[in-house]
């Protein structure tokens, strides 16, 4: 077949060759040389069969490349072979946007800065210009803090640092904040290294916390806490800065790998405790204000920089479980007393209730020992009462102290509070703070008096009226002392016929002996029978000789007959 009739394997390979060629470069970035300039368009021929037009206006991004001529060689991208005009259709822009890519990419793995613009705002940041590559710049990586109005930063060439690139999606994220972080953490160590510590310098207080204040040292800031901003208490810094304030700082400390700074004030001025032991003697009485109160007690200033604290045992005699609120008030003048001085731990030990005279002093002075006193009872506990007494004091009566002959358990169910009550002083000990008082010593203490007198020496025969009959024996009063006693029903007669209650009557007398008497529990014990087996004793002793031919019966006899007569 000749060639102007090509046969069915010429057609295939024809078209193979078709499909080669309309693909070759497309989707690349080409050279090509300018044939011509036409109008507003560059014609450039890519080596394909057909040549490409492109608009001069790519060209001029940001006024480059503007001065083509016939014979120039540029970089395009090849979108086709051949459109409907039988054109290549090539772009400028695209080729531009692809070098930017490579270029961007390889910054990008080395940790480089690029080159931006802002042109755009979009929403949720902005978007920038990357040499034809377009990145989108969210709002919070604009600046280290958000900005109001960000058109002084539009179309102005400046660094940026890429935070992520995904080719296959087209997108690229950049920040400018953290260029700026950068920048700032540079001029920053570049500030710190001509810092000292000790070194005197002027800031301007930036912001105020509760805990101090941050001052601005000329592009770095220091923090002046609280506790550096005078000798004395500050309870907030506003009490003595304010924002924008011009101050005079000492640097205290530097932290060269934070770049953190600790500034003080008061470090510039004389420390107040240098001369405190001189100042305020142990013992000295001196005016202060209260400046704080807390549970544990309230803070006097004694002069500027120099607190003392009142503890709440040192602020009344006798309000021992009181909030110091209730004693004290801030701001009142106080007269106090120094109690102690530690210059190293800077503290000062105040009293209050040192101002006054001691109350058990007081008492003591003018209530000796022996003396009579009069109160109400203001409290009933299990061993004892409490007495409200002059000077706002309390004194106790010990359960053992109520009554003479009765038991203080007995005695105390008689007592309420708010009776009025009188009483003898005991003892008044000072340093315990405690006043000893007895009811019963203003009473007749016939037991005493009995015992001293030797009428209950043991041994001893008392006679007794019988008060009262029971079944175990008899309820007697020693008729002498007027003591009462309980004699058993075993102690009535040596007889155990005898013994029998009920052979006695009420009001009867009857005589018997001590057999015990316990001057501590003031127990007296006495016995018919100790009396009837001492006598039978004394009769056998005084006729117990059996020359006479006597008996027993016969001695008895005559012994009881001579005491009857």
């Amino acid at each position: 077949m000749s060639a102007a009739n090509p046969t069915r394997d010429d057609f295939a390979s024809l078209l193979e060759e078709s499909f080669t060629a309309g693909h070759s470069g497309e989707g690349q970035v080409v050279k090509g040389i300018i044939t011509a300039i036409e109008k507003d368009m560059a014609i450039i021929d890519v080596g394909l069969k057909v040549e490409g037009r492109v608009p001069l206006k790519e060209f001029g991004v940001k006024g480059k490349d503007t001065t083509l001529k016939v014979g120039d060689t540029v970089e395009v991208y090849v979108e086709r072979i051949e459109n409907a005009l039988g054109e290549a259709m090539l772009s400028r822009e695209k080729a531009r946007r692809e070098e930017s890519w490579v270029r961007l990419e390889e910054k990008f793995t080395k940790g480089e800065r690029v080159e931006g613009v802002i042109f755009n705002q979009v929403k949720g940041g902005f978007t920038v210009d990357l040499d034809g590559a377009v990145a989108f710049l969210p709002r919070s990586q604009v600046d280290i803090r958000p900005i109001r109005d960000v058109s002084p930063l539009m179309h102005n060439p400046q660094p940026f640092e890429i935070l992520k690139m995904d080719r296959r999606r087209g997108n690229i994220v950049v920040s400018r904040r953290t260029v700026l972080e950068e920048s700032r953490a540079e001029q920053r160590s570049e500030i710190v290294q001509n810092l000292e510590e000790g070194q005197v310098v002027e800031g301007v207080v930036k912001n105020i916390t509760d805990y101090g204040a941050f001052v601005d040292l000329g592009g770095i800031d220091g923090l002046l806490h609280v506790t550096d901003m005078a000798w004395r208490r500050v309870n907030h810094p506003t009490e003595i800065l304010n924002i924008g304030q011009t101050v005079k700082v000492q640097i205290i400390r530097i932290n060269q790998e934070t770049h953190r700074i600790s500034l003080g004030m008061k470090q510039l001025e004389s420390d107040p405790w240098s001369e405190i032991g001189t100042k305020f003697p142990i013992g000295k009485k001196i005016k202060g204000t209260v400046t704080n109160i807390t549970d544990y007690g309230a803070f006097v200033e004694l002069e500027p920089g120099i607190e003392g604290l009142i503890h709440v045992s040192e602020m009344s005699w006798t309000k021992k479980n009181v909030h110091p609120g209730k004693i004290l008030s801030t701001t009142q003048e106080v007269d106090v007393v120094v109690l102690e001085v530690d210059p190293a731990k800077r503290r000062i030990s105040l009293g209050l209730k040192q101002t006054l005279e001691n109350p058990w002093e007081a008492f003591a002075r003018t209530h000796p020992v022996g003396s009579q006193v009069e109160g109400e009872v203001k409290n009933k506990t299990e061993f004892g009462l409490f007495i409200g007494l002059e000077g706002d004091v309390d004194g106790m009566v010990h359960l053992s102290d109520l009554d003479w002959t009765r038991p203080g358990e007995q005695v105390i169910e008689e007592y309420n509070r708010g009776d009025m009550v009188k009483a003898q002083v005991l003892d008044v000990d000072i340093d315990k703070e405690r006043i000893s008082l007895g009811i019963k010593q203003l009473a007749k203490d016939t037991v005493g008096e009995a015992a001293n007198s030797g009428e209950l020496r043991k041994n001893a025969v008392v006679t007794c009226e019988v008060i009262g009959v029971k079944d175990g024996g008899l309820e007697v009063r020693l008729v002498e002392s007027g003591i009462e006693t309980f004699i058993k029903r075993s102690d009535l007669s040596r007889d155990r016929d005898e013994q029998r209650p009920e052979r006695f009557t009420v009001g009867q007398k009857v005589d018997a002996r001590v057999i015990a008497f316990d001057k501590k529990t003031r127990k007296l014990q006495v016995s018919i029978k100790a009396l009837e087996i001492a006598e039978e004793k004394e009769a056998v002793a005084q006729y117990g000789s059996t020359d006479s031919g006597a008996s027993l019966g016969d001695i008895l006899g005559a012994a009881l007959k001579k005491q009857g007569s």
